[in-house]
């Protein structure tokens, strides 16, 4: 199977477990009702991988274009928007982009936020998206092969004058487990597994990949929290 046809079966996976079959959870775990506390310490993880990231942004973004990949709920596109981005925040759920939308724009409006979100669900890579100073992609990538959201990252590359700051999951025995769980006993209902990085191999690919040439690590933060791990990475456009 070729890579471009391992990415879009995978891509088709991941939107019909978000959009069919947990877009309530994810809703309610995206928002502060209660939750158990598993899905607790998942919550805190994400909120603290979100400071880091958004730490790495300039404070003021009036007049640049952001892409927030894999929205999600808006819960960071509307962080984006209050410093005053033009923010594109896109997922390949609709049901999530609809409570996203929902959530965040009125808000804004109240709130006289100087910055804009658009909204859409599709593909984080279509370069029918446009260009972009800053891309954000928090843990949408953690479900694809290395091989398959490195080329992914290549397409935001080439369209992203500033920074990508992305999240991957990062190897270890424990999460390799897991992995090998979900491949032996699949289940319809289950999310799709999450594809343990390593990150000698992730640094040898994106330095493999064309398309990612004069880009360079800038900073690396591993967020840790009951069930949820994640690797934070600050690619920046050399001399940006």
């Amino acid at each position: 199977m070729s890579s471009a046809d391992t990415y879009t079966r995978r891509r088709g996976e991941i939107e019909h477990y978000f959009d069919r079959t947990a877009a309530d959870t994810w809703a309610r775990l995206t928002s502060t009702a209660p939750v158990s506390r598993v899905r607790a310490t998942v919550r805190a993880g994400r909120d603290r991988m979100r400071d880091t990231l958004l730490a790495w942004l300039p404070a003021d973004l009036r007049g640049q274009r952001v892409l927030d990949a894999g929205c999600g709920t808006g819960s960071f596109a509307i962080e984006l928007a209050r410093r005053g981005a033009q923010v594109l925040a896109i997922d390949l759920s609709p049901q999530l982009v609809d409570v996203a939308r929902e959530r965040c724009l009125a808000q804004l409006k109240a709130e006289g936020a100087p910055g804009s979100i658009d909204f859409r669900s599709g593909d984080m890579s279509d370069p029918a998206l446009g260009a972009f100073d800053h891309v954000v992609a928090m843990d949408s990538l953690i479900h694809y092969r290395t091989a398959d959201a490195v080329r992914v990252l290549g397409r935001l590359a080439e369209r992203t004058e500033g920074s990508m700051v992305i999240t991957f999951a990062p190897a270890s025995p424990l999460l390799w487990a897991f992995y090998g769980a979900g491949k032996l006993f699949p289940r319809s209902d289950r999310s799709p597994s999450i594809v343990p990085v390593s990150q000698t191999a992730l640094a040898r690919q994106m330095q493999a990949q064309p398309a990612m040439a004069g880009w360079q690590l800038a900073g690396t933060q591993r967020i840790a929290s009951g069930f949820y791990t994640s690797q934070a990475y600050r690619l920046q456009r050399g001399g940006a």
